[in-house]
């Protein structure tokens, strides 16, 4: 299967349900409709979550991008990367893949002004605070050894750093 097609069956079914199929679930189970802001703030709540929708989604095709490019995998964990990738986003934050979701789940919330959609949006993050340290961390650390436990040592799981970290050789 070509590198295209893999990427795009992962998108599919991993956050494309996250962001997508959920979010449209919530919508139709609570009656959650756009409705454009009538006053300041409302409207400056919809600009919060396009930023963050848009921050959301670049930081996701950056982070995914890298995979394909650097990694020569997908964002799947039945695919994962061969190599390890520590360019762009990973540069700064361990998961800018997640990070972009959660982001981009905010803004949903935000957008919409729903208060169901910022529940799904916690609920997700409080999964990922709980996964990733119990499964993914040490998947990645048998896969990958020492190079990913310097790499935990000086970037943070969801938290950005200020400047880019380099590794030493």
């Amino acid at each position: 299967m070509t590198m295209f097609l893999r990427h795009l069956l992962a998108i599919a079914i991993l956050p494309f349900t996250v962001a997508g199929l959920v979010p449209f679930w919530i919508a139709q189970r609570y009656g959650v409709t756009l409705v454009l802001g009538h006053s300041v703030g409302p409207d400056c709540l919809q600009v919060v979550g396009l930023a963050l929708l848009s921050l959301g989604l670049i930081l996701f095709v950056a982070s995914v991008w890298r995979f394909a490019t650097e990694g020569k995998g997908t964002l799947a964990p039945w695919d994962p990367p061969r190599a390890f990738v520590v360019r762009g986003p990973y540069q700064f934050v361990r998961n800018p893949m997640i990070s972009g979701v959660i982001l981009f789940l905010f803004g949903e919330a935000c957008a919409l002004q729903s208060q169901p959609h910022g529940i799904w949006a916690v609920c997700f993050v409080v999964l990922n605070l709980i996964y990733i340290p119990l499964v993914e961390e040490p998947q990645l650390e048998r896969r990958f050894g020492d190079s990913y436990r310097e790499y935990r040592r000086h970037v943070r799981r969801f938290i950005p750093r200020l400047r880019p970290w380099h590794p030493r050789s």
